[in-house]
């Protein structure tokens, strides 16, 4: 029997485009690419800002400048969409899509946003759209929880999904940098942008723990907003005291269950005891820790970011949706559990680590505890160190309320003896994030 065709137009050439061609051009894997998408891929086209410019790697007579028109297209059978953004990349997806054409993408911010959407027009026009590699990078996180993990009830989803940030916040930890010297050296090595907004203030993280919570829970994907706190606030002092304290200081992304209905979502930093195994997951790398309700704890660990890691999780679902060409079906979207009530995150309660710096006068520590007693938030331990200008107070609270927390900082601030309020970092432990 003669082997299918299926046809792949690819839209955007940097580093994860560049390696998607390589990896689908590779002659010793060619069988096996065959074997996997039960069919021939073929490339048919690679959309680009300048056609003309040479692309190492990918033939001229590939190159094209009109993205739209190659969506479009009808022998593109499934579209690879690698662009980012949500406009135009919407519109070149849908295009896609409404013709019965899978879409493959990588876009964390488009799916976020509008997968709820997008997802039922692939299926109202028997078209698939796959999005393994938006988060995590080369770990099939999506796979696992849509195949794998389809039967268990998820309670809790954390992850470190930004490898930026934890290069960041390893080289604070392992080489003692601050904060504005670990960033600068992310940037140098290529694991930050010249503008790292995205990534420090967790707008990254956020959007990846929306695509989580859309299959690990059952949440809508139409961009509604998160609890998001980034690490531009995380001090050198704080990774010394979590240190000395057994911790370490992550950025984590945090999907659980609250109660019968409730939902929490959210991004910050947090202090992880170091036995626990999101403790250990060093540099750009990432890793998503779930616990299910009769699966137990699960871990997956891998590169988050790169061209090679990224290319192969797209790669991954491009012969998925070419096996499902070729056998005539598609999959189903994910379900949204409606009776699912977002938890405000000033309600959720846990241990935090609050560091203040003083005046080093007599009477202050009292001043400072009366604060935090007017709002009911216990104190567990406290260290002082530092004379003088260099002062400072370091807690862990019992359990409390991050409204309380909230409100504790604020009239912390208002002190005349307080000089300046660092970070407020929440603490994993026992099972509480």
């Amino acid at each position: 029997m003669k082997t299918p065709h299926v046809r792949l137009g690819v839209i955007g050439a940097g580093n994860v485009g560049r390696a998607l061609v390589e990896l689908l051009s590779d002659g010793s894997r060619q069988i096996a690419l065959v074997d996997g998408a039960t069919a021939v891929l073929d490339i048919v086209g690679v959309a680009v800002r300048d056609p003309d410019t040479p692309r190492a790697g990918i033939d001229p007579a590939l190159l094209v400048g009109d993205a739209l028109a190659l969506a479009a297209r009808e022998d593109v059978d499934v579209l690879v969409e690698l662009a980012g953004g949500v406009e135009p990349a919407r519109t070149w997806v849908e295009t896609a899509l409404r013709r019965g054409a899978s879409v493959v993408t990588a876009n964390k911010t488009l799916m976020a946003e509008h997968g709820t959407e997008l997802a039922q027009v692939a299926h109202e026009h028997g078209a698939d759209l796959l999005y393994e590699a938006s988060v995590a990078g080369g770990i099939p996180i999506i796979r696992a929880l849509r195949t794998s993990l389809a039967g268990e009830k998820i309670n809790r989803v954390i992850g470190i999904v930004n490898g930026t940030t934890n290069f960041i916040l390893s080289q604070m930890t392992s080489e003692g940098r601050d904060y504005d010297e670990a960033l600068k050296e992310a940037q140098a090595l290529g694991f930050a942008e010249a503008d790292p907004t995205a990534d420090v203030e967790a707008f990254d993280a956020a959007a990846k723990v929306q695509i989580l919570s859309s299959l690990a829970i059952g949440t809508a994907l139409h961009g509604e907003p998160i609890s998001r706190e980034g690490i531009s606030a995380v001090r050198s002092v704080d990774v010394e005291f979590a240190r000395r304290a057994g911790y370490v200081i992550k950025l984590i992304g945090v999907v659980e269950r609250v109660g019968a209905n409730g939902l929490s979502r959210r991004t910050h930093p947090a202090l992880i005891p170091v036995d626990h195994p999101l403790a250990a997951v060093h540099g750009a790398m990432n890793a998503v820790f779930i616990e299910g309700e009769r699966s137990g704890p699960l871990m997956w660990l891998g590169q988050g970011a790169g061209g090679y890691p990224t290319a192969t999780a797209v790669l991954g679902d491009v012969l998925h949706a070419a096996r499902n060409r070729v056998s005539g079906r598609h999959d189903v979207p994910f379900s949204v559990d409606y009776r699912l009530v977002s938890v405000d995150a000033g309600d959720l309660s846990s241990v935090f680590y609050l560091s203040i710096d003083v005046r080093d006068e007599p009477g202050v520590l009292a001043e400072v505890a009366g604060v935090f007693g007017r709002h009911r938030v216990s104190i567990q331990s406290m260290e002082q160190s530092g004379f003088g200008q260099e002062a400072r107070l370091s807690f862990l609270t019992h359990e409390a309320k991050a409204r309380d927390i909230a409100s504790t900082i604020g009239d912390l601030g208002q002190l005349a003896s307080v000089d300046s309020i660092g970070a407020s970092i929440r603490v994993i432990d026992g099972g509480v994030a």
